[in-house]
Formats: structure tokens, sequence, C-alpha cells
């Protein structure tokens, strides 16, 4: 555990995880290097401004799920996978900078479409079918999205922030997302048509992949776990805090890339691995790290929300990364990890505690009758078919 932290907080260790998926991934945030890296992080990071996850648990993730949510309730069933990107995916655009002016499910499944075709693409090295197939789908679905999303989100904040130059709006009337800080403050040099495409498409998959499959994770473990013990479900449903700590349990359980890849660019030794030369690949094995039994206890392997860990140590892990390629989404994905008494009406609990609570607010039970299984496309653990009705008897209000 330790060693992994170390490693991945080393300066001549680059990742490499991705380089199969160059296709969406090459030149982004997630595969940069050294200064580079750290100059288009320090530009990103601006998105976060002032209260910025208050804003956004508060102000913008209500409204998208609710009208996420809205058609699945009257039905009175859904199917998890298909709701966890949908949820997701709108979230990640909002962040990202993407417009979805029509708000219509024609709209919503076209960029969901592109977004899966993109993950498949990006996590192409766990890909079970043939790559150069993934790659191809991968660059028409780019194709598709430049024109019919990205063109017009950016016409509109050109727009937005030539307004603001010229006194006619405050900067409260911009957008708060990546898109409007690198087309105000990036470097045109640097952010090409063909990579300014790549880094939005980049934070699209990257928080709706890998958050979809985290809440399916989350919802799975929870419920599980609630349903051996009646008085479970009232400790959920009355103490949001606890909750949470049910979701950074079932985070650290199920990290949403097993392992790191890092290449080295220059000798060098390192703790548990000894002697690496240059351009010799070191893998992290995060999933085996996060149920470490000398950190996690004895029962480290079990969903257990009860478990206290020493600090530094995070109640998740390695899920989020360590170092320069910790996730910008972490606190917006997990919220803030408690420091004693904290206010439950003013606490961040991030998206997945949110969004999960509505759900399970709403009665959301694993469908009996259509058992849930795991994907067959990678060979991640992931969840790809994951029934769930609405019980108006288990809602909570």
């Amino acid at each position: 555990m330790h060693d992994i932290s170390a490693g991945l907080r080393h300066p001549d260790l680059k990742q490499a995880l991705y380089d199969d998926g160059a296709v969406i991934m090459a030149d982004t945030l997630l595969t940069l290097h050294g200064e580079p890296h750290r100059n288009r992080r320090k530009l990103e990071f601006r998105v976060f401004r002032k209260d910025y996850f208050h804003w956004y648990e508060r102000t913008v993730f209500p409204d998208t799920v609710r009208s996420s949510l809205s058609d699945d309730l009257a039905a009175g069933r859904s199917e998890l996978v298909d709701l966890g990107y949908r949820v997701t995916m709108n979230l990640t655009a909002d962040f990202a900078g993407i417009d979805r002016p029509e708000q219509s499910a024609e709209e919503t499944g076209r960029l969901l479409r592109l977004v899966a075709t993109f993950s498949e693409g990006a996590t192409i090295v766990h890909s079970k079918r043939p790559k150069d197939d993934v790659r191809a789908e991968v660059r028409a679905a780019i194709a598709d999205f430049e024109p019919h999303f990205l063109s017009a989100s950016v016409a509109r904040r050109r727009a937005l922030l030539a307004d603001h130059a010229a006194g006619r709006i405050d900067e409260d009337a911009l957008p708060r997302d990546v898109l409007t800080v690198i087309l105000r403050d990036g470097d045109p040099t640097e952010f090409t048509p063909e990579v300014l495409t790549r880094e939005i498409g980049f934070y699209l998959q990257a928080g709706a992949h890998s958050t979809a499959n985290s809440t399916i994770h989350a919802f799975h473990d929870i419920y599980t776990w609630a349903e051996e013990r009646s008085e479970r479900w009232d400790q959920l449903r009355e103490d949001p805090i606890f909750f949470q700590r049910c979701v950074h349990e079932s985070l650290r359980l199920h990290p949403a890339s097993p392992v790191a890849w890092r290449a080295a660019t220059c000798p060098m030794s390192l703790p548990g691995a000894g002697e690496v030369a240059e351009g010799e690949m070191v893998e992290f094995r995060l999933a085996e790290a996060n149920r470490d039994p000398a950190v996690f206890g004895p029962d480290a392997d079990v969903f257990n929300p009860y478990r206290t860990v020493k600090a530094p140590t995070l109640p998740f892990g390695h899920t989020f990364g360590t170092g320069v390629h910790t996730c910008l989404g972490r606190d917006l994905d997990g919220g803030a990890v408690p420091k004693g008494d904290v206010d439950p009406e003013t606490h961040p609990y991030g998206t997945i505690t949110l969004l999960l609570r509505e759900l399970f607010a709403h009665g959301a039970r694993p469908d009996p009758t259509d058992p849930p299984q795991i994907s067959t496309k990678t060979e991640r653990p992931n969840w790809g078919h994951y029934p769930i009705i609405f019980d108006p008897k288990k809602a909570w209000r």
C-alpha cells in the first residue's frame, strides 16, 4: 500500500496504461507528463472556483437527476447501467462544457453512445474485442461528436467570453466548466482542434465511465449489506454521513482501474519493485492494495462500512489515484471525507452518494425477475446488465 503511494508520486514515472487508447487519450491531461502535465492541471483546476462543489451539488445536480429519472420512475423500473451512464454523462457534460440544447431523449441517447465509445477506446487495453475495431469506432465517434456537440458548445462560450471582455456580462454569467477555462486561458497552439476534441472527450468518458460503474457497484454492495438486517436500512435513511461511508467502502473495493501502469523515464530504484531500467514498465496493483489486510484489517475483502483506517490512508484507498494523477473529480464523485463532527446539511457528499440516496429514497431494488450480469466486453469486473425496480413500499418518502 505505502510502496504504491511512493511509486505513484515518483516524478520520473509517466502514465502508460492508456497508450493503446491514444486515439482518444493522446495529449490529454491523464497522459501528459512533467511540466506539460503540471501546466494543464493548473489551468483546468481553475474550474473549481470558490464554493464550486457546494454550488454543483445544490444547483446543478438536483435538476439533472430529476430530469434523468422522471421516465424511469413513471415506468416503475430501470436498467442501472443505462441509468448510471445517463445521469453521470449529463453531470460530466455539465462539468466538461458540452451543451445539450434540445434536452431530448434522442439527443441524450446520441451523446451517450458517443461517450460509451470513447470509454471503450480509453480502456482498450482491457477490452476483449479486436482493438482495431474499437479504434475505428472511436474515430467515427469523434467525427460525429465534433460537429454535433463540440462546435456549438465552443461557439456559445466564445460569444459569452466576448461579452464578458466587453463588460456586458459579469464573471458569474460565464459557464463553470473545463471548456470555458480552456477557451479563456488556454494556449491555442497547445489546444489544437484535435487536442481540444480529445481533451473534452476524455473528460466526458472518464467521468461518465468511472462514476457510472462505481455507482452500480455501490448500489449492489449497499443493498446486499442492508438486506442482511432491517435496521441497517434505518441507519442508511437517517444518517447521510454514514451512507457516504458506505459509498467510500464500496469505492475501496472496486477501483475504476484495478491497476496503474507507469513507464520509467530514467533508471531508478523503487520500493517493492527494486531496480527499474529506463523504459521499463511498472504495474501498481491498486485493487490488491485496496484490500491489504495490514492496512484495512483482516476482513479487507469484505464490505464493512464500520471500518476505520489510520491517516494518511483514505477510506477509499487508491481508488482515485495518488500523486499528480489524482483524479480531479475525486471530491465531485466521492465528496469530502468527514473529519470530526460535520454539519449534515452543508457537508459535500459527492454525486455518487446523492444519486444513490435518491434511488433508494424511491424504493430502488434489484429486479427479482431479471438478475444482474457481469459485463462480457471487458476484463474489468464491471456490471454489464443491472435491472432495478422502484418499489413504493420501500420508498423513504
